[in-house]
C-alpha cells in the first residue's frame, strides 16, 4: 500500500501539473499540434509496458481488436483531448483543470446507457454535489475573467467525450489489458489527429524546438509516466483506490497556476473546489461499498 500511495501521489503532481504546461506550450504551437504530439509520445512511451501484459497474458489481437481500439482512439485524442487543449487556451488554467475532473459523472450516465453499471440514488446525489461545483467554478452570472464562454463549453465537451471514452475503454480492457488498451488507442488516435492535421494544413513540426522542454514534459512525464503510475496504482489496488489522484488533482492543480501563471483563486472557485472534491469522494466511497457488498455476496454465494 506504500508503493500505491506513491504511485497516487506521482499521478496527482503530474496531472496537476498538466493545464498549466499545456497552457504554457500552447502559447507557441497550435493545439491541433500539442495533443498530437502529447499523446504520440505517451503511447510510444507505454508501448514497452503493453507488450509485456499482452505476453503475459497471452492476448491474441484480431483485427476487429484493432478496430475497436481505432474507435476509442478516436474518442479520446482528436475528440476529447483536442476539446481539452483548446479549452485551456480558452479558460483559466485552474477552471479548467477542475472543470476535467467532473468527467466521472459523465461516466456514470453513459455507464448506465453502455453497461450493467445502474444509475442509482446515490449517484445521484454525487452528480448533484458535482453540478453545483461545476456551477460555482463556471460562474454563469459573471464569468471570471481569463474565462470565456466559448472554453467552459469546450472544457465540458472534453469532459463528456473522455467520460465516454472511459466507459467504451472498459470493453477491451478486459480482453488485452490497461496498458496496452492505452497505448495502442494513444497510437491510433494520435495516427488519427495527423491526418486531420494534413488535410487542414496544420503544423506538424514547426515551433516544436522552440517548446521541446513543455513538450517533452507534458508526453513523457504528464501522458506517459503520469498514465503508468496511475495504471500501477489500479494495478496494485484497485480503480477505485487509484482514482483517488483525481479527488487530489483539483487541489494541487488551482495552486501551481497560481504559483506559475498568476491565476486568481476568487470566493467561487474554493467553493467550486470544495463541491467537487465532494462529489468525488462521495464516488469513490460509494464504488468501495458497492465492491465490498458484491465480495460479500460472492463468499456467501460459495
Amino acid at each position: 500500500m506504500k508503493r500505491v500511495g506513491i504511485y497516487i501521489f506521482l499521478t496527482a503532481f503530474l496531472f496537476g501539473t498538466m493545464e498549466v504546461a499545456l497552457k504554457l506550450a500552447g502559447n507557441g504551437m497550435d493545439s491541433f499540434q500539442l495533443t498530437f504530439w502529447r499523446f504520440f509520445i505517451g503511447g510510444i512511451l507505454l508501448m514497452p509496458f503493453a507488450f509485456n501484459e499482452i505476453r503475459i497474458n497471452q492476448t491474441r489481437l484480431e483485427l476487429k481488436d484493432f478496430g475497436y481500439l481505432l474507435i476509442v482512439g478516436i474518442l479520446c485524442i482528436p475528440i476529447s483531448m483536442l476539446f481539452f487543449q483548446l479549452g485551456v487556451m480558452r479558460s483559466n488554467a485552474s477552471t479548467a483543470s477542475v472543470i476535467m475532473c467532473i468527467n466521472p459523472l459523465f461516466t456514470m450516465i453513459f455507464a448506465h446507457f453502455m453497461s450493467d453499471e445502474k444509475f442509482s440514488k446515490k449517484k445521484m446525489i454525487v452528480m448533484i454535489w458535482g453540478i453545483a461545483g461545476l456551477f460555482f467554478m463556471v460562474r454563469p452570472w459573471n464569468i471570471q475573467e481569463g474565462n470565456t464562454p466559448i472554453g467552459m463549453l469546450f472544457m465540458l465537451i472534453a469532459a463528456a467525450t473522455f467520460g465516454l471514452y472511459t466507459v467504451a475503454g472498459k470493453n477491451s480492457i478486459k480482453k488485452m489489458g490497461i496498458m496496452a488498451q492505452t497505448s495502442i488507442s494513444f497510437i491510433l488516435g494520435s495516427g488519427v489527429l495527423l491526418v486531420i492535421m494534413l488535410f487542414l494544413h496544420k503544423p506538424v513540426f514547426r515551433g516544436v524546438a522552440d517548446n521541446l522542454v513543455l513538450v517533452l514534459y507534458i508526453g513523457i512525464f504528464v501522458t506517459g509516466l503520469g498514465y503508468y503510475f496511475y495504471f500501477a496504482a489500479i494495478k496494485l489496488s484497485d480503480a477505485t483506490t487509484g482514482s483517488i489522484a483525481f479527488f487530489i488533482k483539483p487541489a494541487i492543480a488551482p495552486v501551481i497556476a497560481v504559483i506559475i501563471l498568476g491565476d486568481k483563486l476568487l470566493w467561487n472557485t474554493y467553493l467550486g473546489i470544495a463541491l467537487i472534491l465532494i462529489a468525488s469522494y462521495l464516488n469513490i466511497y460509494n464504488k468501495k461499498t458497492e465492491d465490498r457488498n458484491i465480495e460479500q455476496e460472492q463468499i456467501e454465494f460459495k
